[in-house]
């Protein structure tokens, strides 16, 4: 039933998010709402020209701003429903990774993967295929088996692996209608290690990446060596012997970002512990990574790892005095369309940069200039400065997705000025 004629309710609240999680993004939108039901989120669609959702905040670009209507889904009624025969669950989209986590542990379940902090929404972290690392694990969105999302026009969709395109609508950048609710594959419980090695020289890099169920590694290119590899490996594998590829064992927990204090990351040492407190390098109740920050995040091919770090060798030293932490992970192929890792296995450079804009953007514009010969798909999420006609290159599937935006919202209700810059109408 259509939501259209129904008068739209002033929902305008002051707990919804003026800004992103980081702060350099300011949002332009000329109202802010905080819907109660999905009811209230359809007829506040249907009398929107321009409307777009806010999740956890955590994004570094304006994808997601708007000089129309903002909406926060935190207000929905939450629903968790596992569906044990399936080995799915079904969740609000605006409930929290770490929350949904704990829910499920005690069910006995438990996520394939998670990203490094447990603080991002289901749906925001599935519309920019936010992921977690590891060689045999996809991203975030890849564990998707429905979606129910309300579109341009105040409708109830629901869509699910049959559906015409569905591999088209997963990592919709939220451009495709506002989602209410996520089904998730879900499978056993499970333990995990965690331990931190120092020092690892390049030539074991790609061996590093592939020791474990989930690994890790950071740099701060000030060395040609790499300064900690975190391994999160099944409980039940037998620890790192002591000379691990060259490197030695930390005697006490770590931060990624230097200075910055150990007690927020999962524990380390060894100490088994649930795959949700282990997983992500950050606890739910602390701040993740150092908070004031920039971020950038490029896929390349898998088997490119090497030479692609290689490649930014000449441009160390400009990378180092704006760097905070680069990390270096993997992430399994898939089918969707506009995810980093469609159709390739992938080897993904995180830069955690400094909180000034005007010192980083030259350094990221160098950075991708040094990639661009391995066809690097940024993070959709992350500062990025790449021609959209390259970009769209580098996705096989990218002019179907601009035609499924067009016909899912041809008006352009849930458009924004960078959304129109990389698929324009």
């Amino acid at each position: 039933m259509t939501a259209q004629g129904q008068p739209a309710r002033s929902t305008t609240a002051a707990d919804v998010p003026r800004r992103n999680w980081a702060g350099n993004v300011r949002y332009a939108a000329r109202a802010f709402h905080r819907p109660t039901s999905v009811d209230e989120l359809r007829r506040l669609v249907a009398g929107s020209t321009r409307i777009r959702a806010v999740g956890s905040g955590h994004s570094f670009n304006r994808f997601g701003d708007t000089d129309g209507d903002l909406v926060t889904l935190a207000g929905l009624p939450p629903v968790v429903d596992l569906d044990r025969e399936r080995g799915q669950v079904t969740v609000t989209g605006a409930m929290r990774y770490g929350d949904l986590a704990r829910h499920l542990h005690t069910q006995g379940y438990a996520l394939a993967n998670l990203a490094s902090l447990p603080h991002i929404s289901v749906a925001g972290a599935v519309a920019t295929a936010t992921h977690g690392s590891g060689q045999t694990h996809g991203n975030l969105a890849s564990a998707v088996a429905g979606l129910e999302l309300v579109t341009a026009d105040g409708d109830l969709l629901r869509v699910d692996r049959d559906t015409d395109a569905f591999a088209g609508m997963v990592v919709g950048l939220g451009a495709l209608g506002l989602v209410t609710r996520v089904t998730l594959d879900v499978v056993p419980t499970f333990e995990l290690r965690q331990y931190v090695r120092l020092d690892l020289d390049r030539e074991a890099l790609n061996e590093a990446l592939g020791s474990a169920y989930s690994v890790s590694v950071f740099t701060d290119f000030r060395s040609p060596r790499l300064r900690e590899v975190w391994r999160k490996q099944l409980a039940d594998q037998p620890p790192p012997p002591a000379d691990w590829l060259g490197t030695t064992a930390a005697d006490a927990p770590r931060h990624p970002v230097l200075g910055m204090p150990a007690e927020n990351c999962t524990p380390q040492l060894g100490e088994p512990g649930p795959w949700h407190e282990r997983l992500p390098h950050f606890k739910l109740g602390f701040t993740p990574s150092s908070g004031d920050e920039l971020q950038s995040e490029y896929h390349v091919p898998r088997t490119a790892a090497a030479d692609a770090l290689a490649a930014l060798d000449d441009v160390a030293h400009l990378i180092a005095p704006v760097l905070l932490v680069s990390e270096l992970r993997t992430v399994a192929a898939d089918e969707l369309w506009l995810s980093p890792n469609h159709q390739r296995d992938s080897f993904v450079l995180h830069f955690t940069w400094v909180a000034d804009t005007a010192a980083v953007l030259p350094v990221v514009a160098e950075v991708e200039e040094r990639l661009a010969p391995f066809a690097p798909r940024p993070h959709w999420g992350k500062v990025f400065v790449t021609d959209p006609e390259e970009l769209a290159a580098r996705y096989p599937r990218y002019a179907d997705f601009a035609a499924l935006l067009r016909h899912l919202d041809p008006t352009g209700t849930f458009r924004t000025e960078l959304l129109d810059r990389y698929l324009p109408r």
